[in-house]
Parts: C-alpha cells; sequence; structure tokens
C-alpha cells in the first residue's frame, strides 16, 4: 500500500479539533476584556461610603446633627383592634392599597402593626436614629408605612378575650355569632308555636310588646335589614306611645370591628298582625328611637353655687356601664413588695406626637413583657400642639380618652404609677430594709442584660439629651429581635367608638364613605403636585360619580377645615361630615360626661386626635371607599417616587 503524503495529512486533521481552540480563545479574549474592564471602573468609582472617603468626610459623619422625632401625618389612626382582617378598600387590583393607607388593612397584612406618621426628613422610611423603622399613623388618624421588624407577628386578639367571649374575637365570629342567631329564633319560634302562648288571630288584635312572638318578629327583621352588625342581646321590649308601638333595646357588635366590645341600640317599632296571625314589623323608628327602653341616665352631680342654690354640675346621660377603666392598685404592702416592676422615667418623648408616644411606649410594654415585670404606668399624656385647637402642647391629658385602658389591663400586667410610688414610698418609710432598686442610666443597657436581674424594681431614667432619651431607643439594634411590641393591647378609647357607632347608626350602617387628605400636602406642590387640584370640589364629584351611586350616604373623612368645601357633592349624595354630629360630644352628651368625670369634674375638649381616630373608625364601616391616593390622584402617598 502506499503511504499517505505530509500534505495529505494536514488536510485531513480534524474540523472539531480546530473548532475547540477556536472556542477557547474566544472565551479567553472575552475574560480578558472583562478583566480591563472591571480594573478600569474600580480605579475610576469613587465610593459614597464615607469610611471610605477623605478626613473631612469622617469629620462631617461624626458631627452631624440628626432629627429622631416623628413626622406629624394626620391622615389615619390604627390600632390593635384593626390589625386583624379587614375589608379591602374600593381600589382597582393594580393599585391596592399598603398597610399605610387608610385603607382597611387586607388579610394579607393582617398581623401588621399599625402604622405611625411618616418619618423624619433625612430618611423617607426610618429615623436617622432609629434600627428598626417607626410604624406609620397617617391622614385621618396615623397608619403603618413600614412595618418594624420586630413587629412582623402580633399575639392573637383572642388571648385577651374576657372568658366567656372567645366565640366573638375566634376567626370569621360574625358569621358564627349570625348562624348561632338563626339557629336560635328557629328554635324559638318552634317552642313558641307548641306552647300556651299559639292563641287565635282574634286575640292578636291588640299588639303585645312582651308576647315572645314579637320579640321573634324583631329579630328576624333585624336580621334580614342591619347586615352590617351582629345583634348579641335583646331585652324585653317595651310599650312604645301609641297601642301599635313597641321600644326594643338590643346589644350588638359591627362586623368590621374584631374586638368583644358590645354596643347598644334602641329603637321603636310599628306592628301589625299577618294574615297567618303573626307580628310583621310595619316600620321602624331611626337610631336611639325607642326611648321607652334606653338604660337609665346617670343622676348629675350637683354644686352649691354663691346663693345657697344647687346647680347641676354636668348635665344627665346614658352611661356604659360595660366600661370599667379604674385604675389598678397593688392592695397590701406585702403584694407591693412581692412584685417585679418596670419603672421608665419620663423621657423625651413626653409632648411630642401621638404616634411617636405610642411607639414608644409600646417598647416599654414589649419589655415589660420580656423581662415578666408589672409596667408601671403614668396615665398623663402631654398632647402634640399638632392636635391642639391652641397650636401648643397640652399637659394633663388622660390615656383613658384616647385609648382602651379596660383592654390593656387585661391584656398586659401595669399599676398606675402615682399610687406605685405612694405605695414604693410607704414601705421604704415603714421598713428599714429598703426595695431594692437597679437604676439604669442609658438606653445602651440592653433588656438581654436585665433578664436575670433579681431587684424589684428596675428603673429606667432617660436624663441625656434628645434623641438619647427617648424610650423606644430600649428596643433597636439587638433588642429589636427579642423585645416584640403588643400592638394588640392597644385599642381605641370605648367611648369614642361610642361616638362611631352612633355616626354610623344614624346611617343605619348603609353608607358609602370618601377620604380627602389635604392639608399640608396639598400646599406643597413639590412633593404632591397634583393633589390640590386632583382633591378640587369638581374634580372629587366627577370621580365619586364614578364609584358611588346617587344619593348615597356619603360621609367625608378630612382634614379639609371648610365645612362648605364639599356643598358640590350635596346635590348628588346625602353628605355627611363629622361636624354635622357635634351634640355627640356636646356638654348634654355621654362623651362629656364621662371625660369629665375622669378629670376631676372638669370639662375636656374633643380635640384633633379624637377627631382623627372617629373620622377613621367610620371609615372603615362604609361599604364603598374611595381613597385620595388610589382613587382621587395618582401622586404617591409619602410623596414623589414613593409608591
Amino acid at each position: 500500500m502506499r503511504k499517505p503524503s505530509k500534505e495529505s495529512e494536514l488536510s485531513t486533521e480534524p474540523i472539531g479539533q480546530n473548532l475547540i481552540k477556536l472556542i477557547s480563545n474566544v472565551c479567553f479574549s472575552v475574560f480578558v476584556l472583562s478583566v480591563l474592564i472591571f480594573t478600569a471602573i474600580a480605579i475610576t468609582y469613587q465610593p459614597p461610603d464615607p469610611w471610605l472617603e477623605s478626613a473631612p468626610s469622617l469629620t462631617k459623619l461624626f458631627t452631624q446633627t440628626e432629627n429622631a422625632t416623628f413626622k406629624t401625618d394626620d391622615s389615619i389612626i390604627k390600632t390593635g383592634e384593626d390589625l386583624l382582617s379587614a375589608p379591602a378598600p374600593a381600589t382597582p387590583p393594580a393599585l391596592s392599597p399598603t398597610p399605610s393607607d387608610l385603607a382597611a388593612t387586607p388579610p394579607a397584612i393582617a398581623a401588621t402593626p399599625p402604622a405611625l406618621s411618616a418619618t423624619s426628613p433625612a430618611m423617607s422610611a426610618t429615623p436617622p436614629t432609629l434600627s428598626a423603622t417607626p410604624p406609620a399613623m397617617a391622614a385621618t388618624p396615623p397608619t403603618l408605612s413600614a412595618t418594624p421588624p420586630a413587629m412582623v407577628a402580633l399575639p392573637p386578639i383572642v388571648a385577651a378575650t374576657p372568658p366567656g367571649s372567645a366565640a366573638l374575637a375566634a376567626a370569621s365570629p360574625a358569621l358564627a355569632v349570625n348562624s348561632v342567631a338563626e339557629t336560635m329564633i328557629e328554635k324559638s319560634k318552634e317552642k313558641t308555636s307548641n306552647s300556651s302562648l299559639k292563641s287565635e288571630c282574634e286575640k292578636l288584635k291588640a299588639v303585645n310588646c312582651s308576647d315572645p312572638r314579637l320579640l321573634l318578629a324583631v329579630k328576624k327583621f333585624n336580621l334580614k335589614t342591619f347586615k352590617s352588625i351582629v345583634f348579641l342581646e335583646y331585652q324585653t321590649p317595651v310599650n312604645g306611645t301609641k297601642p301599635d308601638e313597641c321600644d326594643v333595646f338590643w346589644r350588638f357588635r359591627n362586623r368590621k370591628e374584631k374586638s368583644w366590645r358590645k354596643y347598644r341600640d334602641f329603637r321603636r317599632f310599628q306592628f301589625g298582625i299577618s294574615e297567618n296571625c303573626t307580628y310583621k314589623v310595619m316600620h321602624t323608628g331611626p337610631w336611639h328611637s325607642g326611648i321607652n327602653a334606653r338604660p337609665p341616665r346617670i343622676r348629675p352631680n350637683t354644686t352649691r353655687s354663691s346663693g345657697g342654690t344647687w346647680k347641676p354640675k354636668l348635665a344627665p346621660s346614658i352611661r356604659d356601664e360595660e366600661i370599667n377603666d379604674t385604675i389598678p392598685t397593688l392592695g397590701s404592702e406585702m403584694n407591693f413588695r412581692k412584685g417585679k416592676y418596670l419603672y421608665y422615667a419620663r423621657g423625651g418623648d413626653y409632648c411630642k406626637g401621638m404616634n411617636q408616644y405610642l411607639w414608644s411606649f409600646l417598647c416599654g410594654l414589649g419589655e415589660a413583657m420580656y423581662l415578666n415585670r408589672t409596667f408601671v404606668m403614668d396615665l398623663n399624656l402631654c398632647l402634640s400642639a399638632t392636635y391642639s385647637s391652641t397650636n401648643k402642647d397640652e399637659e394633663g391629658k388622660d390615656f383613658r380618652f384616647y385609648f382602651d385602658f379596660e383592654h390593656l389591663k387585661e391584656t398586659v400586667s401595669v399599676v398606675g404609677e402615682s399610687e406605685f410610688l405612694r405605695d414604693w414610698k410607704k414601705w421604704d418609710k415603714g421598713h428599714k430594709r429598703k426595695v431594692p432598686v437597679k437604676k439604669v442610666k442609658t438606653h445602651k443597657v440592653t433588656p438581654m442584660q436585665l433578664k436575670k436581674d433579681k431587684s424589684t424594681i428596675i428603673w429606667r431614667q432617660f436624663d441625656g439629651p434628645e434623641p438619647e432619651n427617648y424610650w423606644y431607643r430600649v428596643c433597636e439594634g439587638q433588642a429589636a429581635k427579642y423585645i416584640h411590641r403588643p400592638w394588640h393591647a392597644i385599642w381605641k378609647s370605648k367611648r369614642l367608638m361610642n361616638i362611631v357607632t352612633e355616626i354610623s347608626g344614624r346611617m343605619d350602617w348603609d353608607f358609602d364613605a370618601l377620604h380627602v387628605v389635604r392639608g399640608e400636602k396639598a400646599r406643597n406642590k413639590q412633593l404632591w403636585p397634583h393633589l390640590d387640584s386632583d382633591t378640587s370640589p369638581e374634580a372629587i364629584l366627577a370621580k365619586v360619580k364614578e364609584m358611588v351611586q346617587p344619593w348615597r350616604n356619603l360621609y367625608i373623612a378630612t382634614n379639609e377645615p371648610f365645612y362648605n368645601y364639599f356643598d358640590n357633592l350635596r346635590s348628588h349624595y346625602k353628605v355627611h361630615l363629622l361636624d354635622d354630629y357635634k351634640e355627640l360630644w356636646s356638654d348634654t352628651s355621654e362623651w362629656y360626661n364621662e371625660t369629665a368625670m375622669l378629670n376631676n369634674g372638669k370639662p375636656v375638649e374633643f380635640d384633633g386626635y379624637m377627631r382623627v381616630a372617629v373620622d377613621t373608625e367610620v371609615l372603615y364601616r362604609s361599604k364603598i371607599r374611595v381613597e385620595t391616593f388610589y382613587n382621587l390622584t395618582k401622586d404617591c402617598k409619602d410623596g414623589i417616587n414613593t409608591c
């Protein structure tokens, strides 16, 4: 055979080997080019990190001052009872609101804490000195703009439910209670029809208010008519002013409120007789029209005038006997000595906004729970000038004006500061061996370091300059992993919620709502360039007409001070504003009487924070809700580029 030549051998070299060599060369070239580009960037890039910059930058970093107070945002106030699932607003899916909105919290964020207000100017999401973002409380009372890391999950409110009320606080309590109510009505119906109460039609010519069949007719009518509320108990009807009228009293709870609290209504019903010899409701009166069935009124306090005659000090009113916000006491000296206490001295949070107060107060409560101690609580508040009619900070406000103290003391262990100091002084005066006290001078001593301390009293003192003397500093840093703020312990005052219930009841629980945020935001064209024009009367009317049926009850929650600003809507809707219900906090109201009693007989002003709280809760109870930042305008809630 003939041997192949060298030329033929080269020509038959495999093509695959050449292809592999080519690919290897290309990849190596790309790698070299990438290294060169990266090296060039690394040489020319100037990092913003001050640690890598010049000495003047480091000096600026360590000497700059920071403001750790919270910006005031009076849009919405959420507390513990608002944290569970609530209905979503009338908002397009693509623009569904965040927890910081006035809209009720959707089920997916049911465990998110309420929002405090917008944060400090230097940092749009977090105050400069905060390691955990404070909750946001915004436009009609404060809300959530960011979720504090320590508060991702909250203990269920069921844990704080009084005995016997578990069913009301369980999941979907409204459905459970109503199904029980319907079952009870059917059983009562059968029992009544089979009992001696069954009579002929002639005996029903006159309406008998004490007849059980009449109450059954009322229950069926209410279940069919008022679908927004859950009826809990009824009292025996009493006679009205006419022979065919009866006044009926009942207790109820709103479906959209997840607390166990009860409210009351008493209405006048007109009855007729149906063909099958049963009672039927012909007409029902408005909210609280059944005056013969209402509870007894409080006897007015009286004082002797200079002339020797007695004059009423407070106007008579109906009293809510379910409110029990008496201050708990320690009892005997031995009870005091056996206890363990966490005492916070007054710090720089005093007279700051209510948002910052709650953020700090709940930090103290959280630490007390972590240390398994009783929290010593000062019930005296200072109302920030933001919510004051005088535009000045006002001291001497009572915690119970704004929040449900009864629920708080049932949820966590607290004692009043004045009672605690009195018992402490009494013990030290009567015993040679003083009470062991651990004084903590700085917030830098962490709760973890105090966990094993055996002292009767741990006394945190906040004597440093701001912001070092803020209570919430205790819960920053590593402590945020251990301290969980008990948001479920803070509910709005039952007295304020009674006003909310009254307003909603007068609209027969069948209304829509409009939330209009204006004020400082509408004047700030840099952050909200379109808000002012988008919330003009003409623009509001055009938008609301697209979402709300004409001649519906329309409640407007707003910080707009001019009452007639929404007059354009009155030609299309039955408009309701908070100022339409001034008599609910006037000097003849229940709220006036009970708050004055808490205030040693002195009248209490219905201040801006209370207005915002009531506005928010009425808004939550509406059927269709039109929001400012998700319906009226495309501007972002917290300014440009924050959506």
